[in-house]
């Protein structure tokens, strides 16, 4: 089991001096019943659980690493990869106030530096977010929130248009069955800073001029989702609080957090294009059918 607190969260420096994006959170929000057969105190917590699977995935940045401790003839060990373990933990408010709309599971890394032809790793993040969770229990999945380091996104010297490094990936989903698609609200919010709604007509536009139908947007207006939690985390954390925000409604190709990390990177690359140059708080929630 993890040593490290998994209590709270805050914001967590990466080892070395290397730069990075910033922190990126996932919040997911739903049932959680834990497996029966682990009884009440399982060997791994999230932390463990979210840093193992991170690690055999090879996205876990442990670069100065050392193997052997601290005992004569240890040595540093370790790779660079998308990302380091700042925290992680399981249905527990994280900010006063919160306890009616608490996470499920939370998880928090220190996102490294994004190549121009590479997306914000989100959907790596929550392919390891969702394993850690089913390795625990069963998850009906309500809604996910993301802080994204969107500042860390350098759009001068990456891709625009049709070739954002986020569209690599969306012939993944072009074999989605049609039943399979989901109404949804996605709340996008720049916090204190306004750019988002002045954005928004354009957001839209260029997300129905992209070759994708992972998100197929029907409408949007000023605000954030009534239907989304509060942010499980403190205003200071990032840029808060949410009160710039545009909320999007429309189709997701399916319930899952593999589409919902497809979206949040398309998102990410399209407001870094815009001119966000804030953490973003991305907020997908599955609306009810009519």
């Amino acid at each position: 089991m993890s040593t490290e607190p998994a209590d709270t969260a805050r914001p967590g420096v990466a080892p070395g001096s290397r730069r990075t994006a910033g922190t990126m959170f996932a919040a997911l929000y739903g049932d959680l019943v834990p497996h029966d057969w682990l009884g009440p105190e399982p060997e791994n917590d999230a932390y463990s659980l979210f840093y193992h699977r991170s690690l055999a995935m090879g996205w876990l940045d442990d670069v100065g690493t050392v193997v052997g401790g601290g005992a004569p003839g240890g040595r540093a060990a370790g790779a660079e990869g998308l990302w380091a373990m700042n925290d992680a933990g399981w249905g527990r408010p994280l900010a006063p106030g919160t306890a009616r709309s608490a996470p499920a599971a939370w998880f928090q890394v220190e996102a490294q530096a994004v190549a121009r032809d590479r997306p914000l790793p989100v959907q790596p993040f929550l392919r390891c977010a969702g394993d850690s969770v089913a390795r625990f229990g069963t998850l009906r999945l309500a809604a996910v929130q993301l802080l994204l380091p969107v500042q860390g996104l350098a759009p001068s010297s990456r891709p625009s248009g049709a070739f954002l490094p986020s569209m690599h990936s969306v012939s993944w989903f072009r074999e989605s069955g049609p039943r399979s698609r989901a109404r949804v609200e996605v709340g996008v919010d720049s916090g204190r800073n306004p750019r988002v709604p002045a954005v928004a007509g354009q957001l839209t536009d260029a997300l129905g001029q992209l070759n994708q139908d992972v998100f197929v947007c029907a409408s949007y207006e000023a605000g954030s989702p009534r239907t989304a939690p509060a942010p499980p985390f403190h205003d200071g954390f990032w840029n808060g609080p949410p009160l710039h925000g545009v909320t999007l409604r429309g189709e997701l190709c399916e319930w899952s957090l593999d589409a919902v990390g497809s979206l949040a990177e398309v998102i990410a690359d399209l407001t870094a294009h815009l001119g966000v140059r804030s953490p973003l708080l991305l907020t997908v929630t599955r609306s009810a059918r009519a």
